[in-house]
């Protein structure tokens, strides 16, 4: 079943903790494919190539499909797992975070290190850009100047967005003839039901009228 809406990293961030003189740093960036996701591994690592771990989590996919993590070398579990659970509970999609720890020469335990890489990944998450993708369809909608305001008053009852909208004179197939101006409008609205829209419009007016679905997501 689709989502209607889902939380997606759109831009990623750095944030940065100390605990007991070991530094954690985290980075985040929006990922798409697990390739994606293991370049930008990569890229950390060899930023933070004097670091003792580089440990990583991303997930992908509008219903988590594709999950990883890795300790890099701490204790099984402390890691890796903690910073998927943290995207896995903010639920945000399409993420990627590796957390970078320099030790700073005390043990903090299975539970301090928990809540270390736990911490770095929310405060990294803080630090970012997070936005809400909406299941939405574009429509394409083109009629004459008298049904501007028809179209306008119904996608405003329906809180349906327009993305543009463009005027123009459109000639008829008869080379001696020109039509009226017309407009083409560009909206777009959450739902799943274009059918309902076209006709509601073909109800409210009369005269020259074009649809065309052009995107849905």
């Amino acid at each position: 079943m689709a989502l209607d809406s889902v939380k997606i990293l759109y831009k990623g961030g750095t944030a940065e903790i100390e605990v007991k003189k070991s530094r954690f740093i985290a980075n985040l960036k929006p990922v798409e494919s697990e390739e994606e996701a293991a370049a930008f591994i990569a890229e950390i690592k060899k930023k933070y190539w004097d670091a003792r771990h580089n440990c990583q989590a991303f997930t992908i996919g509008m219903n988590h499909e594709l999950t990883r993590c890795s300790d890099d070398g701490e204790p099984a579990q402390t890691a890796g797992r903690p910073m998927l659970d943290v995207l896995l509970g903010e639920d945000v999609h399409n993420a990627c975070v590796v957390v970078t720890r320099y030790f700073g020469g005390t043990l903090l335990g299975t539970g301090g290190l928990v809540r270390a890489y736990s911490g770095a990944v929310k405060e990294g998450l803080a630090a970012s850009e997070i936005v809400e993708k909406k299941r939405a369809f574009e429509m394409k909608i083109v009629t004459d100047y008298t049904g501007i305001g028809k179209i306008r008053y119904i996608l405003g009852q329906e809180n349906m967005t327009v993305l543009d909208s463009v005027y123009r004179s459109m000639p008829f197939t008869m080379p001696s003839l020109v039509a009226p101006r017309r407009t083409c409008i560009s909206i777009s609205w959450r739902g799943e039901d274009a059918v309902w829209l076209s006709s509601r419009v073909k109800i409210s007016l009369q005269g020259f009228l074009v649809f065309q679905v052009t995107k849905a997501g």
